[in-house]
Parts: structure tokens; C-alpha cells; sequence
């Protein structure tokens, strides 16, 4: 776990820095570095077989790559199987589950901006991811994200959140 060490007065940005790092810290995710994205993507394959699809292989497959080995399998899956994974998975699992894996399987950029524009057509009771967003990643990853987010919805971030909020939010939304 990172610790975070406070020196007299911190700038807001020093202390968005520091958090930034606390929160990366604490989500690592250990990958085999032994995997294979063509049997990866094999097993995927395999788990789509029959009536339903096996859930527990699919996370057992992707819940333990990190977002290149999951990219490497997705590129894998494509050549082998001439079809996208992403379409393959919306075809064969549903609900909540879906919309993790998903989400899951999409750079950290593209998932962030699906999970603003969900936010903002949710209305006001999920604001609150639009705000963490635009607090946690750095001026680097923000702009990954504006640009993700245009590239999708085809309008700027900015757009789309002054036109659905008020007050101070719409304020803060002039940092992303």
C-alpha cells in the first residue's frame, strides 16, 4: 500500500498528485508473464460453446490480464476467428456483467470516457464519477481521455457536461 507523506503546506495539485499515485499503487494487478493471448484467446473461444457462456472462464481468462495482455488477446482472437472479441462477449454475456467486462476490455482512456458519458446521461446521482475522474488522473491521462471521449461520442467532454449540469460542477468540468 503507498503512503503518503505531507511536508507542511501542499499545493491542490501536489495532494491530486499524491493520491493520483496512492490510487495506482493500490490497484495493481499481478499478470502471469507466462501467458499465451492465442490460447487465451482459444479458451475464450471455448467458452462461448454451448448454451450460455462460461463466466468463470471468461474472468478467470481476462480478470487476471492486465490492459496489454487483454489487448494481445483480443488482437489474438481476431486473427484466429475473424470476429471482434468485444462483439463476441456483448453477444454472449448480459447485464451488469457485461457492461464490466466491457468496460474491462477497453483502454483505460476509452473506459473512462464510456463511464463520463454514462454518468452523464444518468443525471445528477452519478456525477460524483465525472468529479473522480477529472481529480484522480494527471493532465497527461485527461487528455487521453477528452481525445477517447471525442473519438466515440463524435463531441468534447466539456459539451456534454455543461449541457447536463449546473453550479459548481459545471465549473469543475472546465478542468477536464
Amino acid at each position: 500500500m503507498a503512503t503518503i507523506v505531507v511536508h507542511g503546506q501542499t499545493s491542490p495539485v501536489q495532494d491530486a498528485e499524491a493520491l493520483h499515485l496512492a490510487f495506482k499503487a493500490m490497484a495493481t494487478l499481478i499478470a502471469p508473464s507466462n501467458h499465451s493471448p492465442i490460447e487465451d484467446a482459444q479458451a475464450l473461444r471455448h467458452a462461448f460453446k454451448g448454451w450460455g457462456a462460461d463466466n468463470k472462464a471468461i474472468v478467470a481468462i481476462l480478470g487476471h490480464r492486465n490492459v496489454h495482455q487483454r489487448q494481445q488477446i483480443r488482437k489474438a482472437y481476431e486473427e484466429l476467428f475473424e470476429e471482434d472479441l468485444i462483439k463476441r462477449l456483448e453477444s454472449e454475456i448480459s447485464g451488469d456483467f457485461e457492461r464490466a467486462v466491457y468496460r474491462w476490455m477497453l483502454e483505460p482512456a476509452d473506459r473512462d470516457a464510456v463511464l463520463i458519458n454514462v454518468a452523464i446521461r444518468n443525471g445528477s446521482k452519478n456525477y460524483h464519477v465525472v468529479a473522480e475522474i477529472a481529480s484522480v488522473l494527471s493532465a497527461e491521462e485527461l487528455l487521453a481521455v477528452r481525445r477517447a471521449y471525442h473519438n466515440r461520442y463524435k463531441r468534447s467532454i466539456e459539451e456534454d457536461v455543461s449541457a447536463n449540469t449546473t453550479g459548481h460542477l459545471r465549473q469543475a468540468s472546465h478542468s477536464l
